[in-house]
């Protein structure tokens, strides 16, 4: 088929999909649209220096009028541009008639609308619909939640964003202005929904366990939050513990950027705030003095085996892992029969090593003393590094033998030779040969 004839053949369904994306919106029905499959062609796309995986639309109120807020998702960092409704609807045309995208998922109460380009170029719309709990993407762990998590607002939903809901912060707190999630008027920045959805769901998990905890009594509560970044859990985390616990809080964001340790150090002193510090440094490095609470979000490979190992040695109450990359333990992995057939597709034994690193790293922290739970932190749009491994200081101990067996069972199966966390805790003598 000539260019010409296929762009004829994909014209109607085109105009179709652009049809019902415009109604969606008109009737403020949209809750997303979801660009992936990226083949290349878009500038703003490229201009990151990263594979784009997927571009994220919603609908928002900028100064009243309606836009279009379209996040494109790297690696390692998000993106947002606003657009002008019309002016974003035009844009999104153009790419999809380029073919810049394999795929297009049109979200709305009811529906979802998928336009869908073969590999020859065909276009095909197909129209489902959405079952109660799916709509808007949400996962069966934010739909169970114990505590509510806000909805994303569409361009007329702005005002259901701010009914009442159990939050363990308020929006008008300073230091979400601080940090880009608020504006001057201490309303939610409609591109920062994620963050603050994820915000309060870590703020949740960490307040069950340190109640679950010897801490949940004590006046004073010492943290470290390794690889902290911009600091948007770290501060949420030192707020609800001042003022929402009235606890003796001393907070400590370590990061390795200097610019954001600058910026959080910069934040820090305009709002005066008390027992809470960044400092430049690595978990590899860093030596505290005591700590009751170790947090690492997304530290990379064997980052998080130093975290952890850090915690243990501390005597921390209360540890929080969420692990990114799985480098070390998947070279040594041999495919066992039966699972050989299955562990031969890379992306399988990807996934084989994930498990494994972080199911060993959950008995470990077990023969260590702890109770583990290992969970699907908070559904971030389908991303793969949401994982938490969430472990709590056991009040009694108890033997560890059976834990220590089941580790060298499954060690002994898959030919691994190495786990770094296992190799940091024998060498200080914090677990039995």
């Amino acid at each position: 088929m000539t260019d010409t004839a296929l762009a004829a053949f994909n014209a109607p369904h085109l105009a179709r999909f652009t049809t019902l994306l415009r109604e969606a919106l008109t009737a403020d029905r949209l809750q997303r649209l979801v660009l992936v499959g990226y083949q290349g062609g878009v500038a703003e796309a490229d201009a990151a220096g990263q594979p784009l995986q997927r571009v994220i639309v919603r609908a928002v109120a900028l100064r009243d009028e309606p836009h279009l807020s379209l996040v494109w998702r790297y690696p390692t960092k998000d993106i947002t541009k606003n657009l002008p409704a019309d002016e974003g609807v035009e844009a999104i045309l153009s790419w999809l008639q380029a073919g810049a995208f394999r795929n297009a998922h049109l979200h709305t109460p009811s529906e979802e609308v998928q336009l869908a380009f073969s590999k020859k170029g065909k276009a095909s719309v197909r129209i489902g619909k959405t079952t109660p709990g799916e709509a808007g993407g949400a996962s069966d762990a934010e739909a169970h939640s114990a505590s509510p998590v806000p909805e994303v607002p569409g361009a007329g939903a702005l005002a259901a964003h701010n009914r009442d809901k159990h939050r363990h912060l308020d929006l008008a707190r300073p230091f979400l202005r601080e940090l880009g999630v608020t504006d001057a008027q201490g309303h939610l920045i409609p591109a920062m929904s994620r963050k603050w959805k994820q915000i309060n769901k870590f703020v949740e998990v960490f307040a069950a366990a340190l109640g679950r905890s010897r801490l949940a009594d004590q006046p004073a509560v010492h943290v470290a939050d390794f690889g902290s970044g911009k600091g948007y859990l770290t501060f949420a985390v030192h707020d609800w513990l001042t003022n929402t616990l009235g606890r003796q809080a001393r907070v400590t964001g370590v990061e390795l950027r200097p610019d954001l340790v600058q910026f959080c150090q910069g934040v820090i002193r305009r709002l005066g705030l008390q027992g809470m510090a960044y400092e430049q440094g690595d978990v590899r490095d860093y030596h505290p003095s005591d700590l009751d609470v170790v947090i690492a979000l997304h530290a990379c490979d064997i980052a998080t085996d130093y975290a952890i190992h850090l915690g243990i040695r501390a005597g921390a109450e209360v540890i929080l892992c969420s692990p990114c990359c799985h480098k070390q333990i998947r070279p040594q992995l041999l495919s066992p029969h039966p699972l050989r057939p299955i562990l031969q597709h890379g992306i399988h034994l990807g996934q084989e090593a994930e498990m494994l690193t972080d199911g060993l790293r959950a008995l470990l922290l077990e023969a260590a003393g702890y109770d583990t739970q290992v969970f699907e932190f908070i559904s971030l749009e389908h991303t793969n590094k949401n994982k938490m491994i969430l472990a709590v200081k056991r009040l009694r101990p108890k033997p560890n033998d059976e834990v220590l067996a089941q580790i060298r069972e499954i060690k002994a199966f898959y030919g691994i030779r190495e786990q770094a966390l296992e190799s940091l805790l024998r060498a200080d003598g914090l677990l039995a040969a």
